[in-house]
């Protein structure tokens, strides 16, 4: 059979919030580096298992094989205790072996101990007439008994994929879409003045008011936003004029953690990314904070990217029942910009990746720190300040307001290298400046006074 763009192989999956789904291309990659959608759609399966299921629908949906196949693995193991994927196409090969280990789903006591709530939950899900189409999976799934209250389907999947088995694969795509269906749409009570039962995917949200989104939620929002419209692109952010201040990197996710815990970024926070560039950092601080975010890039590729980028932060949010902050994404020149003038002022953190920047570049974007409150704190990767220590020398410089401290980022926490560095906190303290100023001039005075004595 030959495909087109019309009638690609497709499977859809559904997404936590009420009309949300999504079609994953079923092809096969030319690079095992490059987007994987079978691997993508497992991921985000078992994201949806592990966080918005209840541990009896968790026991009824089945349990989880493959600890590589979930988001607390590798790079979101790192965000989750102090790279994302590339891009287009797909596979239907079967994945990478992985070493075993022990399968998410509740313990076999555990697992005793709700069979009977399993089973009488799996009798009452067949019964509904939006789960009608499982039936349709009895010659390749065996319904919940009360002897195996589980549908199984991670498993089942898994083996469709291994046996590269696409009619199986469409199958039980079927079944776990009605499941979903079947939670996210209960029936309608049969008394007109009682309130209609809740999505309860959507629900277990509101559990997580005291410890935030779960990491792997998170990632995974991060991850499908970033092969979906960063990845394809990435050829265009290499075309930069080579030893300039525009050559392009990024701070990795687990780095971008490490300076929100560091920096103490909250719900009522600011966030200003001078040279912003697709505007990960923003955008991840806003889901993982709740802060505002406003990011300025002067280069027109990752600029026009961010903006797509941004839009589809958005849209994945939303279908996975979740609200991200205010953002603003600028293209434009930060030293130019009106409105980065006017976010500066009122910014309680600002980030520059000033990795690769000239020092007139520097010195130019310190003079705008003069503008920032009391308590801001400047994020950067080369230092602003030279040394802390007021002297006759640096007394009359714009950094003399600020307090720097050196930190160690550690090794795969930025895209342009594998080692760890060195970046810097900078704080404006005018307060500690006005006093260490007069205990200089006393200081000058009194030394002074001491010479025309003699």
């Amino acid at each position: 059979m030959s495909f087109n763009a019309d009638n690609l192989p497709c499977a859809e999956l559904e997404y936590p919030n009420d009309h949300s789904s999504e079609r994953f291309m079923l092809l096969v990659p030319k690079d095992k580096d490059l987007y994987d959608p079978i691997r993508c759609l497992q991921q985000t399966i078992h994201t949806m298992v592990e966080y918005y299921l209840t541990p009896e629908q968790q026991a009824l949906f089945g349990p989880l094989p493959d600890a590589h196949l979930r988001n607390l693995s590798d790079d979101a193991a790192r965000i989750a205790s102090p790279g994302p994927e590339k891009t287009p196409t797909s596979s239907g090969s079967t994945p990478a072996a992985s070493p075993p280990t022990t399968a998410s789903s509740p313990s076999s006591a555990s697992e005793a101990s709700s069979s009977a709530s399993s089973s009488t939950t799996a009798t009452s899900i067949l019964s509904m007439q939006s789960c009608s189409s499982l039936s349709s999976l009895k010659d390749f799934v065996p319904l919940p008994t009360d002897d195996a209250p589980s549908f199984g389907f991670p498993r089942r999947l898994q083996r469709a994929i291994s046996t590269h088995d696409g009619p199986l694969f469409l199958k039980i795509m079927d079944g776990i879409n009605a499941l979903l269906r079947a939670w996210k749409y209960p029936f309608l009570p049969d008394d007109p003045f009682e309130s209609a039962p809740p999505n309860c995917l959507r629900e277990m949200v509101k559990t997580w008011t005291d410890c935030g989104i779960p990491d792997a939620v998170r990632l995974r929002i991060i991850d499908e936003t970033y092969q979906r419209t960063v990845g394809p692109h990435a050829h265009n952010l290499n075309k930069y004029e080579s030893f300039s201040s525009e050559v392009y990197g990024e701070l990795l996710p687990p780095f971008v953690s490490e300076i929100i815990r560091a920096t103490g970024l909250h719900s009522d926070s600011l966030l200003v990314d001078l040279g912003s560039g697709v505007g990960n950092v923003v955008l991840q601080a806003s889901l993982e904070t709740g802060c505002s975010g406003y990011g300025v890039e002067i280069n027109a590729a990752p600029a026009k990217i961010a903006t797509t980028q941004l839009e589809q932060f958005r849209l994945r949010c939303r279908m996975w029942g979740l609200k991200m902050s205010d953002v603003v994404l600028e293209e434009g020149d930060m030293l130019e910009s009106p409105q980065t003038a006017m976010m500066l002022a009122k910014a309680d953190v600002v980030l520059v990746n000033n990795k690769v920047f000239k020092q007139d570049l520097n010195e130019a974007i310190k003079a705008k720190f003069l503008d920032l409150k009391e308590g801001a704190i400047v994020v950067s990767l080369k230092p602003f300040v030279q040394s802390s220590r007021l002297s006759e020398r640096n007394i009359d410089d714009i950094s003399s307001i600020l307090r720097v401290e050196e930190r160690r980022y550690r090794r795969g926490y930025v895209s342009w290298g594998d080692g760890g560095g060195t970046y810097y906190l900078h704080r404006v303290d005018r307060a500690g400046y006005a006093n260490a100023r007069m205990n200089h001039e006393n200081s000058r005075s009194s030394s002074r006074s001491t010479r025309s004595r003699r």
